[in-house]
């Protein structure tokens, strides 16, 4: 997903941070643009922090309320530092910069590994009810999304993806998909992470470091948190990707024995049918771009044996 978000101006931005943690910025360590600009600050006090501007959207008040819960909670993340601050049509947030270090893994640990903190995550979270609005989610986990056609508006750029006809197999797999999962009784929502993708769980040796993108917070049933997860867990650089098919069934697998739960066969499929929707979620997207035919070729690759175990 590209785009940036432009940040505010540097002389207000720095006045800003020094409001809000006394001290004055002396120094950018680096700055990374995406869905949010990103940068990492070191005061005149010596402290790194990292400083994060985005389009405002109500659900991002949940998601750093979940963060905020979740470092209270004991689950290794960066510190957040005061609430949310409105800066006309953005937000902007601070945090501790989390010092990685060479030690520091970004590529994805075992499939196992990685299942069983997601299921670290849930157990600590709130309770939904607690947190307030998540709606609506990122469109790579909005699959029963209200617009109407196949496809969700991408987070990231002004393209109606169902104005962009084909591939024919692509367009009925999401529908598959959407059909099996609407099918099925997915279960209260609870508090999960969306994106648990590689590069934004960070570990030290065998230890969980910290977890990232906190903006990816949502309240949906587990069953499409694990499944979303399971599906993408070992991408690693910020690219579309996925979990091959073998390191998906071990993470849905693992998934259920950490949290304890006795999914049933069809609660299994659904989990499947999960993935196989942001699967094709980015697969579509890619297709808007020049380079996008690999992500399109390795879905292609693999799509039917996922939708034969999604029961779709």
């Amino acid at each position: 997903m590209s785009g940036e978000t432009a940040a505010p101006d540097i002389p207000s931005l720095f006045e800003l941070v020094e409001s809000r943690l006394g001290s004055r910025p002396r120094t950018e360590l680096w700055r990374w643009s995406h869905l949010s600009t990103v940068l990492a600050l070191e005061l005149a006090d010596r402290r790194r922090v990292v400083v994060k501007i985005r389009p405002f959207a109500e659900r991002l008040s949940g998601c750093c309320r979940t963060h905020r819960l979740m470092w209270r909670a004991g689950l290794p993340c960066a510190e957040p530092l005061g609430e949310q601050i409105r800066v006309g049509t953005r937000i902007v947030t601070m945090e501790a910069l989390v010092e990685d270090g060479g030690a520091v893994a970004v590529a994805s640990r075992s499939s196992a590994r990685s299942a069983a903190e997601l299921a670290r995550f849930v157990s600590v979270a709130p309770a939904a009810h607690e947190i307030g609005r998540l709606d609506p989610p990122p469109p790579w986990v909005w699959w029963d999304h209200d617009q109407g056609r196949i496809w969700p508006l991408p987070d990231d750029q002004p393209e109606d993806l169902n104005e962009h006809p084909g591939p024919d197999w692509l367009d009925a797999a999401a529908i598959r998909v959407r059909n099996r999962l609407s099918g099925h009784d997915l279960g209260t929502p609870v508090i999960g992470h969306c994106d648990w993708e590689a590069q934004n769980v960070m570990w030290k040796g065998d230890a969980l470091h910290a977890v990232h993108d906190w903006d990816s917070v949502v309240a949906l049933p587990e069953i499409v948190i694990a499944g979303a997860a399971a599906a993408v867990h070992a991408v690693v650089g910020g690219g579309p990707g996925e979990a091959t098919i073998a390191q998906t069934a071990r993470f849905i697998d693992a998934y259920q024995a950490a949290r304890g739960l006795s999914w049933t066969a069809a609660d299994r499929e659904a989990a499947w049918a999960a993935g196989a929707w942001v699967h094709c979620f980015n697969a579509k997207k890619a297709t808007l771009r020049a380079d996008g035919g690999p992500v399109v070729a390795r879905l292609a690759g693999g799509i039917e044996e996922r939708l034969r175990r999604a029961g779709a």
